[in-house]
């Protein structure tokens, strides 16, 4: 019993620590590119011709990981990864 609770745990944990990371990665994009461009003069003006490059790259990506999660459910839920016993007959 005990054992499950951990297991759950465990999953939010991971996930919450994922999720943290995301979003520490993406404010440290922002403040990096904030103060790469601050010395041209543009201060935040100048982040927006980068803005639908870092929105088409999120948007890649989430598009392509839910692909293959749904690959990955399909082939579990229509016995795809079911293991054959070639010795029995």
């Amino acid at each position: 019993m005990t054992s499950r609770i951990w297991t759950g745990m465990r999953k939010h944990a991971v996930l919450l620590v994922l999720t943290f990371l995301g979003l520490a990665g993406f404010a440290a994009f922002v403040v990096w590119a904030f103060l790469a461009t601050a010395h041209t003069g543009g201060g935040w003006a100048s982040l927006l011709p980068i803005w639908p490059y870092v929105l088409g790259g999120v948007i890649a990506t989430g598009a392509l990981t839910g692909v293959l999660m749904w690959l990955a459910f399909y082939s579990a839920n229509h016995g795809y990864d079911d293991r054959i016993d070639p010795d029995e007959t």
